[in-house]
């Protein structure tokens, strides 16, 4: 394994890197990447770097702002550049769930160790139900998009990733333990 080093953008100082990252989470919205992404960091004392924080601080705005002026490929598009500065990065890295609906993303992501966080559809939809920041769910019926979502994306979920973890009814550390077990297994 390399020698890690300090990463200047880490947002805890100290924090150790790799030159690559230990892992990367992608799953549905709700699924709790940054939840379980802060606290994997936190435990191998490396920083968490969040694809759409890049974008936002890049942008100058919320994704679902972007979402919206630029309609789904665009900002597709722009996503794919700040996967791409994420995952040069080293750390835990978290994708926007949809960042895998992009061929572009789904080959970056093929030398990397990914894991995919998920969750169920009724549990996906309780945990975003009352959120205003996912134009994606945007919808006459969001709990049928949501659904239509995870339909679409769990094959391209399934095709990039190397380990699946569920997060329903699981206590965060108990979901942290498992891909802990399965990168320290690599």
């Amino acid at each position: 394994m390399p020698n890690p080093t300090t990463y200047a953008g880490a947002r805890d100082a100290g924090a150790v890197v790799h030159s690559r990252p230990r892992a990367v989470l992608v799953g549905p919205p709700g699924a709790g990447k940054t939840t379980i992404g802060r606290r994997l960091a936190s435990s191998l004392n490396v920083p968490l770097v969040d694809s759409d924080l890049l974008l936002e601080e890049g942008e100058g705005k919320a994704c679902g702002d972007v979402y919206v002026e630029r309609g789904e490929e665009g900002f597709r598009e722009i996503e794919a550049t700040y996967v791409a500065r994420a995952l040069a990065t080293g750390g835990i890295v978290s994708l926007g769930g949809g960042a895998v609906v992009t061929e572009t993303t789904r080959q970056l992501l093929i030398p990397h160790t990914v894991v995919w966080v998920d969750v169920s559809a009724e549990e996906g939809i309780r945990r975003t139900s009352s959120s205003t920041t996912r134009p994606v769910l945007a919808s006459a019926d969001p709990a049928q998009r949501y659904r239509d979502l995870l339909e679409e994306r769990a094959p391209l979920y399934r095709e990039v990733s190397d380990f699946r973890v569920r997060t329903d009814g699981r206590p965060p550390q108990r979901v942290v333990a498992d891909v802990l077990g399965f990168i320290e297994s690599l």
